[in-house]
C-alpha cells in the first residue's frame, strides 16, 4: 500500500484486498489500519461504523467500474462489445481478481442488508444504463432486456471464475448472449 495516497483512499483500498482475499469477516476497522499502513483508529475517522465501511467500499467499487466505463472507447459493433467484455473478464478475473471478490463478497452480504442491498442495486443500475445505451446504438430492439441478459450472463460467468476457479472462456457464451439479444440482422450489419 503506497503512502503517497491519502489516507482515506489508503483505507478503502485496502478494505477491497481483505474482503477480497480474507473474506468479509476479516472486515475490521483494526484489520483495515494494519493493511493500510494507518494509524490505528484512523479507519474509523473515515468510516465510523463496520455499516459504513461496506457501504463506502460499495460505493468506492461502483464508481471505479463507472470510471473504467467511461474512459473505454464505445463498441462500434457486437464483435467489438463481445471484444470489450471479454477483456473487462480477463481484468476482473486477472489483475483485479480480489476487487471483483470483494464485489461478490458484498452481493451475498447485501443479500440481508437493506442499505448495502440499495447500494449494490444502484451500482449495477448504472452499469445496466450504459449497457442499454450500448446495446441501443448497435441495434437492438429491446436494449433494456438485451443489456440484463448479457449483464446476468457475464455475472454469471464471473461467479464461477471466481469462486470455483473455473477457466472457461467467456467469449462463446457471452457471443452467443450478444448476437441473440441485438438480433441476427444488427451482427451482420455492424462493423467491427
Amino acid at each position: 500500500m503506497t503512502t503517497a495516497l491519502p489516507p482515506r483512499r489508503r483505507a478503502l483500498d485496502a478494505a477491497v484486498d481483505l474482503l477480497g482475499t480474507e473474506g468479509l469477516r476479516a472486515l475490521t476497522h483494526g484489520r483495515v489500519d494494519e493493511r493500510a499502513g494507518l494509524p490505528r483508529g484512523s479507519t474509523s475517522n473515515y468510516f465510523r461504523t463496520r455499516a459504513a465501511l461496506l457501504a463506502g467500499v460499495s460505493d468506492d467499487l461502483a464508481a471505479r467500474d463507472l470510471a473504467g466505463l467511461s474512459g473505454a472507447p464505445e463498441p462500434r459493433s457486437a464483435a467489438a462489445f463481445v471484444d470489450m467484455l471479454c477483456a473487462g473478464f480477463a481484468q476482473a478475473t486477472g489483475p483485479d481478481r480480489a476487487a471483483t471478490t470483494a464485489r461478490l463478497v458484498l452481493f451475498l452480504e447485501a443479500s440481508h442488508d437493506p442499505d448495502l442491498r440499495g447500494r449494490v442495486d444502484r451500482g449495477r443500475e448504472a452499469l445496466i444504463d450504459w449497457g442499454e445505451r450500448t446495446a441501443a446504438r448497435l441495434g437492438a430492439t429491446d436494449a433494456r432486456a438485451a443489456m440484463i441478459a448479457v449483464a446476468g450472463t457475464y455475472e454469471g460467468l464471473l461467479l464461477h471464475a471466481i469462486a470455483r476457479h473455473d477457466p472457461t472462456d467467456p467469449r462463446p457464451a457471452l457471443a452467443l448472449v450478444v448476437d441473440a439479444t441485438l438480433g441476427p440482422e444488427a451482427v451482420r450489419a455492424s462493423p467491427r
